[in-house]
């Protein structure tokens, strides 16, 4: 069954435009020249500490810029049970900072206290679905407020699975409740890793759970036989994937949409400039609208 947890209403709701991923070469920047960014977006897990030098300076950023945490670490999709003192060390975060949006990834990272250090995916069954479904309640009633899920990038398929990737991603939805943190990028990587096409993912997602979309750029491997993408967050996004974002915004209307960069971090101009793009595509739809 669905959670049944209220969700809080942040003191800073989610303005409907683009953002950036807040990071540590960045935050100086943004703290003392209040560049021009409606919302900024954290790794939850980089705020496990009750004090330091990041937590003053976002608790500063927080007082007029509306804030998202976005986790990396809970391993919703293992066979292990939840960590709970990893889940409350983010509803402590989440009570401390009242952000607009949680988010977390449809995926498993940990399992038998050995961890990778990378998003793993899971197989589009049955009982992954369901076992995600209670997981997912689970968070969403020790934190009292709805959870986005992002969908990940993957560069392996299950031979047994019962759904799609863009079925199984939407049923999880439905059946939990939660919202939904639907990566552009991650889609148009997996469509040429494993052969589908984007435009179908996006049509069957429930238009009406999308409460923030990411982009980000990938690394492209042209020295194997068959083509390979890599989400690796390090390079502009591609010219596919902010097509795939324009028809995105014709699926579900402007959404609150954010630019990722975690490798080889450029300048802050240059995010602030993907967002200015992002933006022009939310104001066009917006046109379109009125």
């Amino acid at each position: 069954m669905p959670s049944q947890a209220a969700t809080i209403v942040s003191t800073h709701p989610m303005p409907v435009s683009a953002g950036i991923g807040l990071r540590t070469p960045h935050v100086n920047r943004v703290l003392h020249e209040r560049p021009q960014v409606p919302w900024v977006e954290v790794h939850s897990e980089n705020l496990f500490t009750a004090g330091g030098s990041l937590h003053a300076s976002l608790e500063r950023i927080r007082e007029d810029t509306p804030l998202s945490l976005h986790g990396v670490g809970l391993s919703l999709g293992s066979a292990d049970a939840i960590d709970t003192g990893h889940l409350k060390q983010l509803a402590t975060l989440a009570r401390r900072y009242q952000p607009a949006l949680v988010s977390e990834h449809l995926c498993w990272g940990a399992v038998g206290g050995r961890y990778s250090n990378d998003l793993l995916p899971l197989p589009f069954t049955e009982e992954a679905l369901t076992l995600l479904v209670s997981r997912i309640g689970q968070v969403q009633d020790t934190l009292g407020r709805e959870l986005l899920v992002e969908n990940v990038s993957s560069y392996l398929r299950f031979r047994d699975d019962d759904y799609t990737e863009w079925d199984f991603v939407a049923e999880v939805v439905r059946r939990s409740g939660c919202g939904l943190l639907c990566d552009v990028n991650n889609i148009y990587v997996n469509s040429v890793n494993h052969g589908f096409d984007p435009r179908r993912y996006l049509h069957a997602l429930p238009p009406e759970r999308v409460r923030e979309i990411h982009l980000a750029g990938f690394t492209r491997k042209d020295e194997f036989a068959v083509p390979l993408l890599i989400d690796t967050h390090s390079r502009p996004i591609d010219e596919a994937v902010w097509a795939l974002y324009a028809e995105a915004i014709e699926c579900f209307g402007p959404v609150p949409t954010l630019i990722e960069w975690d490798q080889d971090i450029p300048e802050l101009e240059v995010l602030l400039a993907e967002a200015a793009r992002a933006e022009e595509v939310l104001d066009a739809a917006r046109i379109r609208a009125a």
